[in-house]
């Protein structure tokens, strides 16, 4: 063999720094794939957190038969899930048309209310730049950062059925689930588990309760007052501002822009008159619905609120926006009963 072609001696000190680097790349993969494997795991958690959501609905609407009718327990379980899809199915037999209707109509006619409204801003000074900021690179940006935003993980029509059929599984037998849960806690925190328990589900149940109620007062309170007004598709508009009312804070206004983008095709007046009626309603079903459902939640600070809805979407679209506000006060509830009053009673 020749002298060139001899493979040269890796010293110990090489060996332990090829050894180190090998070692720093298997960790941070391993931490890409747990990072990966964790955002999946937790976009499944808000599913089956949505699941849960709807097991408390229809136990919530069975424990109002059961005490109004007195029915037996499975009865008025069968009244609570049958009655529910059979009333969904009778408002979209006798509103599906009409609602279909002032979609295609508003889906016609929003992109030419836009460049309305743009050429009316244009206008002035101050909205040009607006416009000018908003235009190019800046609009692509905002615009994916949407996407990602509202972005879901199975996709709309997947992540509903995944949801309704864990919220079925879930309403027909919650004690075996309840006590999977209860299987994992010491014997000796059975008790503490229980109480834990009792507590997240009253919370969701008032919760639940207030959400319910407050999309009714909206749709109702607006499709009233933008009928009067005379806006066009005012049922769907009222009931896009219903269903927003599951997003706090970001979900009224949201709900406000295509209402006042077709007023202002009216005039300026009107979208101003608009603007007031939003206000308002939001107002009547903030006074009305807040202390029912303060009853029954804690307290959550609205800063923190805010906090949690940017870091839900962030990390699971639309999802997390919605579910941002129960998954919340379920934290609030186990660090209050798991470490402050703990430390209160040093």
């Amino acid at each position: 063999m020749l002298p060139n072609d001899k493979t040269p001696d890796v010293t110990p000190e090489e060996l332990t720094y090829i050894q180190k680097v090998w070692h720093t790349v298997a960790i941070v993969a391993s931490l890409v794939v747990v990072i990966l494997i964790a955002r999946v795991a937790f976009n499944v958690l808000l599913m089956v957190l949505c699941g849960t959501l709807i097991s408390v609905y229809f136990h919530g609407l069975g424990d109002l038969i059961e005490r109004y009718t007195h029915l037996s327990r499975r009865w008025a379980m069968i009244i609570s899930v049958a009655g529910s899809f059979a009333l969904l199915a009778i408002l979209l037999w006798f509103m599906g048309t009409k609602i279909q209707n002032q979609i295609a109509q508003l889906s016609t006619t929003l992109p030419a209310t836009v460049n309305n409204v743009k050429a009316k801003i244009a206008e002035a000074p101050f909205g040009n730049k607006v416009l000018e900021y908003f235009s190019g690179n800046n609009s692509q940006k905002l615009l994916s950062t949407a996407q990602s935003f509202f972005s879901t993980s199975f996709g709309v029509l997947a992540n509903i059925y995944i949801i309704l059929l864990l919220g079925i599984f879930f309403t027909a037998s919650p004690s075996l689930y309840k006590d999977g849960i209860m299987a994992l806690i010491p014997p000796d925190h059975k008790f503490m588990g229980r109480y834990i328990i009792n507590r997240i589900s009253l919370s969701l149940k008032g919760w639940l309760k207030g959400m319910m109620l407050s999309i009714v007062l909206v749709t109702i309170i607006l499709t009233i007052g933008l009928s009067f007004i005379g806006i066009p598709v005012a049922l769907v508009l009222a009931l896009i501002a219903g269903m927003l009312r599951f997003i706090p804070n970001f979900g009224s206004l949201a709900a406000m822009i295509p209402g006042v983008l077709l007023a202002f095709t009216i005039s300026s007046n009107t979208a101003i008159v608009v603007i007031l009626l939003y206000i308002l309603t939001q107002t009547i079903v903030s006074n009305v619905v807040t202390p029912l459902i303060q009853k029954k939640m804690i307290n959550l600070p609205p800063a923190l609120t805010i906090i949690s809805q940017i870091i839900m979407g962030t990390l699971s679209g639309a999802l997390g926006i919605i579910m941002a506000v129960p998954l919340l006060a379920i934290l609030f509830i186990l660090v209050d009963e798991l470490y402050v009053k703990k430390m209160k009673q040093l």
